[in-house]
């Protein structure tokens, strides 16, 4: 049992380490964060299941090369993701990773945001009863695996959930008569609106960490590439909308509910990305602001 312990915990921080590390990055580069108490959580699938996480988001620090692509080029769809990505799969530590586990009695790095939102006391430390409407929560919304723990996915989904109704109640998106794409830092959420009618709803997204953050302020997308490929990793970032020198709204292959934010990019769940691609044009206004807390 205990080499067993050992084998999960080792194969655990080599996919959070993997998961950290940028593909073919400069060594003048800044080292990346740690991110934090969720930093060695791994996808909550049984071990067999577990496969390597992504290098990195397909991120570039530099803008493109603006071009117009042909219509040849704009008629080809991105691939499609794997089925598995538009699951909710929770981080978990690597214990309750193994399977097996009905209830986490774990601490999540969320805890404490997790009990404030049910509703209950807010002290940071996972009890029965709070495992217990975790849970409840987790089976609503589809959230595997359902074992109470207060993950970045759950966080992320009670975020937005709150944003539903109206996301920009406390007025941090100017008002405009234009369509503006905002994008909130704080809750990592984006949505658009004309004026104050919301055109698209709000949707998760990750931002830049540490180092690489994604800028506030207004912008405008100057650049829409469908088929976009990152000079700097060599990565898809299908849907690409540029609107900062190298910062996009782009699609990634991968989950995006992770403790490490891209670096720089807004990236959006694929089916989100496409469905923002579809809305948004060219000189369209941007406006940031906030900033993400984790990594």
């Amino acid at each position: 049992m205990i080499s067993g312990r050992i084998a999960c915990r080792s194969i655990a921080l080599m996919l959070a380490a993997a998961s950290l590390l940028p593909v073919g990055s400069a060594s003048a580069d800044p080292e990346p964060p740690a991110g934090g108490p969720g930093a060695e959580l791994v996808p909550g699938v049984p071990l067999d299941l577990l496969q390597p996480a992504p290098a990195d988001t397909a991120d570039q620090a530099l803008p493109p090369k603006v071009y117009e692509p042909s219509a040849e080029e704009d008629a080809v769809e991105p691939k499609d993701a794997p089925d598995a990505t538009r699951d909710l799969v929770e981080y978990v530590t690597p214990m309750d990773a193994l399977g097996g586990v009905k209830c986490s009695d774990e601490d999540g790095p969320h805890q404490r945001e997790v009990e404030r939102w049910l509703g209950r006391k807010a002290d940071g430390e996972q009890s029965a009863a709070d495992c217990r409407a975790i849970r409840r929560f987790q089976v609503k919304h589809r959230i595997k695996p359902a074992i109470g723990f207060a993950g970045p996915v759950t966080w992320a989904t009670m975020r937005l959930e709150s944003a539903r109704k109206n996301p920009n109640a406390a007025g941090k998106c100017p008002v405009r008569a234009y369509r503006v794409a905002c994008v909130d830092l704080d809750r990592q959420i984006a949505w658009v609106q004309t004026g104050r009618k919301v055109v698209f709803q709000p949707v998760s997204v990750r931002s830049g960490r540490k180092g690489y953050g994604t800028r506030a302020g207004w912008h405008r997308v100057y650049w829409r590439h469908k088929n976009h490929v990152s000079t700097l990793y060599n990565s898809p970032m299908p849907y690409a909308q540029f609107f900062d020198g190298g910062q996009a709204f782009h699609g990634v292959y991968g989950s995006i509910f992770t403790e490490v934010g891209s670096m720089g990019c807004v990236n959006m769940r694929l089916d989100d990305a496409r469905a923002l691609w579809k809305l948004l044009r060219k000189g369209d206004r941007v406006y940031v602001w906030g900033h993400r807390t984790e990594g």
